[in-house]
């Protein structure tokens, strides 16, 4: 991203544009399918694996495995061509999300017009999976630094950042450490489409999954069928501006949350908006002070993060501020992913190979002093150091640049107050895109809107486009409807 020796981009970048055409000089076998392992409990989903270069320039050296899965169509005179998906990530595993997209209400008529494929990206899970060996601590500490309030509280994280990319950067699998990027996960994508036997491919991703289909329809955009984009990543992907934005969507979604709670009294959290989000304050500065339960204000910050990604688990919120207020058991909260180390150690692996993140500490510092004032629910953890700022200097190549180049094609639907990927990240794609695509909003809060969300507005827009390849003539902003 900050490359500046323009020799060796150009000379990388020679390099790329050679690359897709290697993708389909040695075409991969035709896919076999089978059962899936037993831990993906979908009795119509197919399993199978592909190899695909680990270093797209060198085509025929070392293979790296793809797990793949598929929903096929049960009506082949509707069937179209394949649908891939990515739930997003970056470390998230795909193999059993065409199972899930179809248990969520994906309509039947897009089941019927594809072959819906999932696969896990190249670090993830049963693809080639890498590791960071990080410690049952390292893995509690999760994706966010604690909250920076002072500079000498980024300082101190720098030393954690640091161990951790030297964990990474010495881990048994470091190898696939310049390799597990965005774009050559856009090259397995292809290699998928071409074992598939699929003159072209059409794609549905989420999140993250955002900015990597933003790849492949740049890398690929002859290749590409319907392309659509939910809940959208800027146009720079999962890179150090993504994580500051982090602090910007809880500031757009918490309202959200602080008029449920206050529409409740009986959690005891304010009667009034105010209250609520002055109680957010308070607790976290105790929780600071004395973590109640194993939860410290770090943890408080990130758990009513995540929760504020759905609807449906503000209850769950409510009730876990209302325990940890008056220091009684916690509910249940969210389970896990099952390998969390290699989810983490795989975002670890993208998010830092793909672009170049700010190396020095007194960056992060300026950061936090900014967006603690401007974001201050989560500015001070989101805009603090991490292991990216001490990731291993060799990239293989720059990152790729999303412009309006290829066929208009891509469909982007976000809602308005999404935590995750805010909307003012999703502008920026579009923007960048130009003709290429057409963006539906809808006034709805949290992150996922296509099947997950009940705006029928933007989900009629995007089944409308997956079968019929009718958008909306231009950018459509869909009204607030009332949950069921």
């Amino acid at each position: 991203m900050r490359r500046t020796l323009s020799l060796a981009l150009a000379a990388t970048a020679a390099a790329v544009t050679a690359i897709p055409g290697v993708s389909l000089a040695t075409t991969p076998d035709t896919v076999r399918w089978g059962p899936c392992p037993e831990d993906i409990a979908s009795p119509r989903l197919e399993c199978s694996t592909l190899e695909v270069p680990l270093d797209y320039r060198d085509p025929d050296g070392r293979q790296v495995e793809i797990a793949i899965s598929r929903l096929a169509s049960e009506n082949p005179s509707q069937r179209r061509g394949v649908l891939l998906t990515n739930p997003g990530g970056p470390g998230g595993t795909g193999l059993d999300y065409p199972a899930l997209l179809a248990g969520s209400g994906l309509p039947q008529k897009v089941l019927d017009s594809y072959d819906v494929i999932g696969f896990d990206p190249r670090g993830v899970g049963r693809s080639a999976p890498v590791t960071c060996d990080l410690t049952p601590e390292q893995q509690a500490r999760r994706n966010f630094p604690p909250y920076a309030h002072t500079a000498a509280d980024v300082a101190r994280e720098a030393r954690y950042a640091r161990t951790v990319a030297e964990q990474c950067a010495t881990s048994r699998t470091a190898w696939m450490l310049p390799h597990t990027t965005t774009a050559n996960t856009a090259r397995d994508m292809d290699r998928i489409r071409v074992a598939l036997g699929e003159p072209k491919l059409s794609y549905l991703g989420h999140s993250y999954g955002t900015y990597l289909g933003a790849v492949y329809a740049t890398m690929f955009p002859k290749r590409g069928d319907r392309v659509v984009l939910d809940s959208n990543l800027g146009p720079g992907g999962y890179d150090v501006t993504a994580m500051r934005l982090f602090a910007r969507g809880m500031e757009d979604r918490f309202p959200d949350f602080a008029a449920f709670a206050a529409a409740r009294p009986e959690y005891g959290l304010g009667t009034t908006p105010e209250q609520v989000t002055a109680e957010f304050f308070d607790l976290a500065k105790r929780l600071e002070a004395k973590p109640v339960q194993g939860i410290d204000g770090t943890l408080f910050r990130g758990l009513t993060f995540e929760y504020l990604y759905s609807d449906a688990t503000m209850p769950l919120l409510a009730a876990t501020w209302q325990a940890l207020k008056g220091n009684r058991p916690l509910p249940p909260t969210l389970p896990l992913p099952e390998n969390i180390e290699n989810s983490m150690a795989s975002r670890f692996s993208v998010i830092c190979s793909d672009t170049r993140w700010p190396g020095m500490v007194q960056d992060y510092q300026r950061n936090v002093a900014v967006d603690r004032l401007k974001y201050p629910m989560l500015g001070g953890s989101t805009a603090s150091i991490g292991p990216c700022a001490f990731w291993p200097d060799k990239r293989v190549e720059p990152p790729v640049r999303i412009g309006d180049r290829g066929p208009s094609n891509v469909l982007m639907v976000q809602n308005e107050r999404d935590p995750g990927t805010p909307l003012a990240g999703a502008r920026k794609l579009r923007n960048a895109f130009g003709k290429r695509a057409t963006m539906v909003t809808a006034d709805q809060g949290g992150h996922g809107v296509y099947p997950f969300g009940p705006n029928t507005c933007a989900n009629d827009a995007v089944t409308a486009f997956l079968t019929t390849g009718q958008r909306p003539p231009q950018d459509l902003a869909c009204a607030a409807e009332p949950s069921e």
